[in-house]
């Protein structure tokens, strides 16, 4: 392999036109003769730059609307002919094909036609590209010799080697080589969802392809010694971290965007104002109340100690009063994720508390609840993919099954406990009271430990509290415990083969249970 072929030809056909006149007008001045096609062969004219029609090149004329326009053998002869082998060289000869030497090629924007609202199935089979990916896949696979560029970042680069030498070095053409089957494999990965429409609604699919996009490379991972990127899913639009805007602060941590990440889908479920506090991925305290501030005094309230250094999540607006709050003496906050951000807000606490240099404020705009979506998760050799854990609870399932029978003015707590419990590592348990978070038994191997920590966390306001649970009661013993501890009710999914003894249990105590039919894992 060589870097000493000098670049004579270029074939431009792209959608996106940023960055192209300058473009065109650095290869005119390098002496490069230009073809192209169609829409960008009008733009180059327009702007002073001479180029030659593909079709006049090929004499065969763009037909079907421009369905077919660069599927040519004097096109792809001249992009893979191997400028080595005497038997390319003479076919070249013999056939008339020139040698093309730059490709410079993106494709039409199928991901974003489809992302409009009312698009047909038509008007999205429309844009799957076929000419381009063909042009960027022989380029690529030829490049040898050929240097292929598929998106405006790259112009810049290719252009300062072109004035310099002439030509692209090795290195640079396998870069972009690279670049360019990912780009076409993303491409096709977006255009393989789209055909087979919503997977969640039959079976899975006998094979998957993720494509992703890198957004911004992170400090470092979980820890220090680990390198760390954060990237984006090519389908994922809308409320997320990945999209988000950083208002403040420091630069975001491998583990501050998991906790930014669970406060957000935590705070997502509520319809009224909502505060999620969380620490190591679980959370420590949250609320839902009336007014913002409230719910987040309560939620900070939860679990003093733990909240030291927490991540907060809010669905709403934070506002003046709730800064107020967060900036508080001896709170210390890391980040936080909410829809906006007062102006008046951001000046509080970008000024006013200790940490106001550090608080990263991220803005994700209007969140909406969580739809239908597939989850991966990594194991050696593999990928585990299931339906997200984000139905709705159905309260019209759920069967009172004591003798004794929930008070009207437990329920708010219990649907509260019951959605909260989803978002703690199995075991989970947690206690409820007043709409808020007081006790949180997380990641334990026995439910009867994350019991007796929910519990301890409580404290004195365990009284009067709600106990829910991620999945059953295997034994009695829990029930004892939480009757003793003043637990007023308990809701849990229920199936054990030893349902009639829990069940008794809490007969017996005077504490009503509510079975939901439904789990909550999450390991």
């Amino acid at each position: 392999m060589s870097d000493s072929l000098p670049i004579r030809r270029a074939l431009i056909s792209v959608s996106d036109k940023t960055g192209l006149a300058e473009l065109g007008q650095g290869l005119q001045r390098a002496g490069i003769h230009i073809f192209s096609t169609g829409g960008t062969a009008e733009f180059l004219r327009n702007h002073g730059v001479e180029v030659t029609d593909v079709s006049q090149y090929t004499r065969f004329p763009e037909i079907m609307h421009g369905r077919v326009k660069t599927l040519h053998p004097k096109i792809f002869g001249g992009i893979l002919a191997r400028r080595n082998e005497l038997e390319d060289l003479q076919a070249m000869q013999s056939l008339d094909i020139s040698s093309i030497d730059l490709v410079v090629v993106n494709l039409y924007p199928f991901e974003a036609t489809i992302a409009k609202r009312g698009v047909t199935r038509q008007e999205a089979i429309e844009q799957i590209d076929i000419g381009g990916p063909s042009l960027i896949r022989a380029a690529a696979k030829n490049h040898e010799f050929v240097t292929v560029v598929t998106n405006a970042t790259q112009y810049a680069v290719v252009l300062h080697e072109i004035e310099e030498k002439g030509l692209t070095t090795l290195s640079t053409r396998r870069r972009l080589a690279a670049e360019a089957f990912a780009m076409t494999s993303a491409y096709d990965a977006a255009i393989t969802e789209y055909m087979r429409g919503d997977i969640l609604s039959g079976e899975f699919p006998p094979s998957l392809t993720v494509s992703m996009e890198r957004k911004q490379t992170l400090r470092y991972g979980e820890n220090p010694h680990q390198k760390a990127a954060v990237y984006q899913l090519s389908k994922t639009r809308g409320t997320g971290l990945v999209n988000a805007r950083q208002v403040s602060g420091k630069e975001l941590s491998y583990n501050n965007l998991l906790d930014l990440d669970a406060a957000l889908s935590i705070v997502r479920a509520f319809s009224q104002p909502a505060c999620a506090v969380i620490k190591h991925n679980n959370p420590c305290g949250a609320a839902a109340s009336h007014r913002q501030s409230l719910a987040a005094r309560k939620a900070l309230d939860g679990d003093p100690v733990s909240a030291f250094g927490s991540v907060l999540g809010f669905n709403t607006t934070v506002d003046e009063e709730t800064a107020e709050v967060l900036a508080e003496p001896g709170r210390f906050i890391e980040a936080i994720v909410a829809p906006d951000f007062e102006a008046s807000a951001v000046g509080i606490l970008t000024s006013k508390p200790k940490w106001r240099d550090s608080i990263r404020l991220m803005q994700v705009g209007h969140i909406a609840p969580l739809e239908r979506e597939l989850t991966y998760r990594f194991i050696s050799g593999g990928v585990l993919v299931q339906e997200a854990d984000v139905l709705p609870p159905s309260p019209l399932q759920w069967n009172t099954v004591t003798n004794v029978h929930v008070a009207d003015e437990l329920w708010d707590d219990i649907a509260f406990g019951w959605e909260m419990v989803r978002h703690v590592k199995s075991n989970a348990i947690v206690l409820a009271k007043d709409t808020a978070l007081i006790g949180v038994g997380a990641g334990q191997m026995s439910r009867v430990d994350s019991v007796e920590i929910a519990i301890e966390k409580a404290g004195e306001r365990v009284g009067g509290s709600i106990l829910a649970s991620d999945a059953f009661f295997p034994f009695p013993d829990s029930i004892e415990r939480a009757a003793s501890a003043g637990i007023v009710a308990i809701i849990q999914p229920g199936g054990s083969k030893r349902d009639d003894e829990v069940i008794a249990a809490c007969n017996q105590h005077r504490i009503p249970m509510i079975f939901t039919g439904r789990r909550h894992f999450k390991h």
